[in-house]
């Protein structure tokens, strides 16, 4: 008969060091990882890939933020572009540049910031539990702003409040016209437009989109379906035309925005979802003197200080409700896929979201 197994409280402590090792080593890997959308390699939706990837470490004047709120990024498409290779991007990468949630890190350098502050901000690598952000594009949330908003608002408010204060100084009584005027980024020009006091025409492809520019402050709206946008606008302003055109749409619009503008307006091209718009002479401009703007929102926010500008003047119209951002879905992060369809199918209005 085999002699009983002692088991002393050597071996005993040795279990219990190795299952407690054992713990901590799967504690520290589930800390050093976090779960992200990683692009592999550019293409369809089905490379959009949920995968377990390095959580970020803060560098010197950098923060790492929790995300609680993603945006989706539908100015020119640009998050579809990435993902299928429109935009050529090193892969791997983790798409997205926009997002809201809770400071968890501060690195060397930070003075403005600590851990707990609400902030909303433009980064890469926004699809994902956390995102390391440069001081250059954040700022904290107002206290009655939620993190769904702040997201939703912080690319799209900043694209459109910079063209309607800087690229056309909208006045009252001013006629602007607003393409896509159901888009995320179209609502808010309706919006601003209409509280800086310009009559303000939209153009929709549907009579549903119809009545959602006009509950967000479109006057006239054309369905450019079954209308004809420039013959309207010109019945609308008395044969003048518009003293600014704001165009997101690109290829399609371009050659209406031209003749839908008056004598010595304005046409701000700010977007290309229908595809890039073809070379031009310059000579096209000197038949009415008109004045050709194609911005970028990152040009005007170069230095934290001009960010903050405009980030103040945005959020001070949230905090007065003087602006309402309008969310389409929020989706899973897992479900960013069907984000993406809805966006490239123009089955949306507003703005999409996604959420942890």
């Amino acid at each position: 008969m085999p002699a009983p197994r002692i088991c002393t409280t050597s071996m005993f402590a040795n279990r219990l060091t190795s299952s407690r090792l054992r713990l901590i080593s799967t504690h520290l890997r589930k800390m050093s990882t976090m779960e992200a959308i990683v692009v592999e390699k550019q293409g369809g939706l089905d490379a959009l890939l949920l995968k377990k990837w390095p959580r970020p470490e803060v560098i010197e004047n950098t923060i790492v933020v929790k995300n609680h709120s993603i945006g989706v990024t539908c100015i020119n498409y640009i998050d579809t572009y990435h993902r299928s290779g429109v935009y050529t991007l090193a892969t791997p990468f983790i798409p997205g540049r926009e997002g809201a949630g809770e400071v968890v890190q501060v690195g060397p350098g930070v003075t403005d910031f600590k851990v707990g502050d609400r902030v909303a901000y433009l980064s890469t690598a926004s699809y994902a539990e956390y995102t390391r952000v440069s001081l250059e594009h954040v700022a904290k949330i107002p206290t009655h702003v939620s993190y769904e908003t702040a997201a939703a608002a912080v690319l799209q408010g900043l694209t459109a409040w910079t063209m309607v204060r800087d690229g056309y100084p909208v006045k009252a009584g001013d006629y602007v016209l607003v393409h896509a005027a159901a888009g995320g980024v179209g609502l808010l020009l309706c919006q601003m437009c209409a509280h800086l006091g310009a009559h303000v025409i939209g153009t929709v492809s549907t009579d549903a989109k119809a009545e959602l520019a006009r509950g967000n402050g479109a006057k006239y709206v054309i369905n450019y379906s079954h209308e004809n946008v420039a013959l309207r606008v010109s019945e609308i302003t008395g044969g003048l035309g518009c003293h600014a055109v704001l165009d997101g749409v690109g290829a399609s619009t371009w050659e209406t925005s031209l003749a839908a503008v008056r004598r010595l307006g304005t046409v701000i091209s700010f977007g290309n979802a229908s595809g890039v718009v073809p070379p031009i002479s310059l000579l096209t401009l000197s038949q009415k003197n008109i004045k050709l703007m194609r911005p970028t929102l990152f040009q005007y926010i170069v230095t934290p200080e001009e960010f903050n500008k405009w980030w103040g003047e945005l959020f001070g119209l949230l905090e007065q409700k003087k602006l309402k951002v309008k969310v389409h879905k929020i989706y899973k992060l897992e479900d960013v896929r069907s984000a993406h369809e809805d966006l490239e199918g123009r089955k949306t209005t507003g703005k999409l979201l996604l959420k942890l």
